[in-house]
């Protein structure tokens, strides 16, 4: 097991960049069964989420389309319960299926306020892949239909997670390491 130091802080692995990958194939596999017809919109939350849907739109072979917004709801490693739209969406998605893709739901809390921003324009249906869920953190009552892990509650950085805008780029993930 290796570690990291980022900052003030030290993670270890906790899950391999191969376990990621083959979590991730399996899912796209999903998706393109059931949305097989549909030509979804790919809605990725940034920034955490960018390599995962870099890798999960290379999963995909349906038609389909992809767009970008940004939230925030982070300082250091403690979510602030506040969410802050940073760059709106700016497609049309009326009468469209919706396909949300997100890093990570813990207490979904900037998820239930992505759902009911986007209720209000109108899409056909609206789905949600995230690579993580913190199932015992969750505060919202959010239907998952493509998580990739359910992991415990801790704070994790690494594939496209961070730690103060540090570690997105590690290809594995990180759990910060007990003082």
């Amino acid at each position: 097991m290796s570690t990291v130091k980022i900052k003030d802080k030290t993670f270890k692995t906790s899950i391999s960049e191969a376990e990621i990958k083959q979590r991730i194939k399996e899912v796209g596999a999903r998706i393109n069964k059931d949305m097989e017809g549909k030509n979804p919109l790919f809605l990725s939350i940034l920034n955490g989420a960018f390599m995962f849907t870099a890798d999960l739109l290379r999963e995909i072979t349906i038609p389909c389309e992809i767009s970008f917004v940004k939230l925030a709801s982070y300082m250091g490693v403690i979510s602030t319960g506040q969410v802050k739209e940073v760059i709106g969406l700016n497609v049309d998605i009326t009468g469209r299926t919706i396909v949300i893709v997100e890093d990570i739901v813990d207490t979904g809390h900037t998820m239930r306020q992505m759902l009911d921003t986007l209720s209000v324009r109108n899409p056909k249906e609206i789905h949600i892949a995230t690579l993580f869920v913190k199932p015992d953190k969750l505060k919202e009552k959010i239907d998952i239909d493509y998580p990739c892990f359910s992991i415990p509650n801790d704070f994790i950085v690494g594939y496209g997670l961070d730690y103060d805008q540090q570690g997105r780029n590690l290809p594995e993930i990180y759990t910060l390491a007990e003082k």
